[in-house]
């Protein structure tokens, strides 16, 4: 056989056998190129990219594993979505927290600060030029909340809110927006004669060239609830959740962190535990009862 035969031999049987060794190696690596970082339909899908884009390429970074983010349509693709435990880190709503912490596996590790402020109240909204001067006034009237049913601070922390000044399911008439930007856009139309929102909502739209947040006013403001969390699905293990935990807490102190917290609309991430939403618990239980037969 001459040098050149024997050398094309001996480099096909030396191919073959690495193509042989790498097809049955374990597929760990494979497994776990990326970290689906889910992000609630808080603002349209576009919108969403492009304020948590680079968040995603910090955490990338901090975690030496590629995380990617995703959305959905609407709320409730959205828990369809943790239900099926299909994120490995998500960004929700204060309901969607201690739901999935019992059904899906979620530990909280971070919540918002917005504004400076770490914690949110509901608020209802009303126009300036209204004539309502108490909650009392809604009575018979049409309130409009953002997000639907589910909405923790939009919906369920404002009827609690109802609730304290007297005013029980029945009393007013419920309409729903697609979110509480809709639902101010609604009473700055004269659609609806209140809003359920948070009660940051008017500085969030402010220089918003379609509702005019000066001609709003808040009536009423709920008790705080901590702002929107931040989870780590339980299977991804303690270590990686106390790595995922610590990049999130030193974003502001990173190189890039004010950007990344300003692409956000955030000021800064802050430490949570499961306990703080105690009160988020309550007053879910204070609504459903409130809708129970009368």
């Amino acid at each position: 056989m001459s040098t050149r035969a024997r050398f094309i031999r001996n480099w096909f049987t030396a191919a073959t056998a690495l193509f042989t060794t790498l097809s049955v190696l374990p597929q760990t690596a494979a497994a776990e190129e990326a970290l689906v970082l889910g992000i609630f339909p808080r603002f349209a899908a576009t919108a969403v990219h492009d304020a948590f884009d680079p968040l995603a390429k910090y955490l990338s970074a901090e975690l030496g594993r590629e995380v990617k983010i995703e959305t959905t349509k609407d709320q409730n693709s959205f828990a369809e979505a943790i239900a099926g435990k299909r994120y490995d880190i998500v960004h929700f709503n204060q309901l969607n927290y201690v739901e999935s912490h019992v059904t899906s596996g979620y530990d909280v590790v971070a919540i918002n600060e917005e504004f400076g402020k770490g914690t949110v109240g509901g608020a209802l909204v009303i126009r300036k030029d209204s004539g309502i001067k108490s909650i009392a006034d809604l009575r018979g009237k049409t309130i409009v909340f953002g997000g639907g049913p589910k909405a923790m601070v939009a919906y369920i922390a404002n009827v609690v809110l109802l609730q304290k000044a007297g005013l029980k399911k029945g009393d007013y008439k419920e309409e729903f927006a697609k979110s509480p930007v809709n639902a101010m856009t609604a009473v700055f139309h004269k659609q609806a004669i209140a809003g359920g929102a948070g009660d940051i909502g008017m500085k969030v739209q402010a220089g918003n060239e379609v509702l005019d947040v000066d001609e709003l006013s808040i009536l009423a403001v709920g008790e705080q609830l901590p702002h929107l969390p931040w989870a780590v699905k339980t299977s991804l293990g303690p270590d990686m959740t106390k790595k995922i935990q610590d990049a999130l807490l030193k974003v502001k102190s990173s190189k890039d962190g004010a950007e990344i917290l300003k692409a956000a609309h955030l000021t800064n991430l802050l430490p949570a535990k499961d306990a703080d939403f105690e009160i988020v618990r309550k007053m879910i239980k204070d609504v459903a009862a409130d809708a129970g037969p009368k």
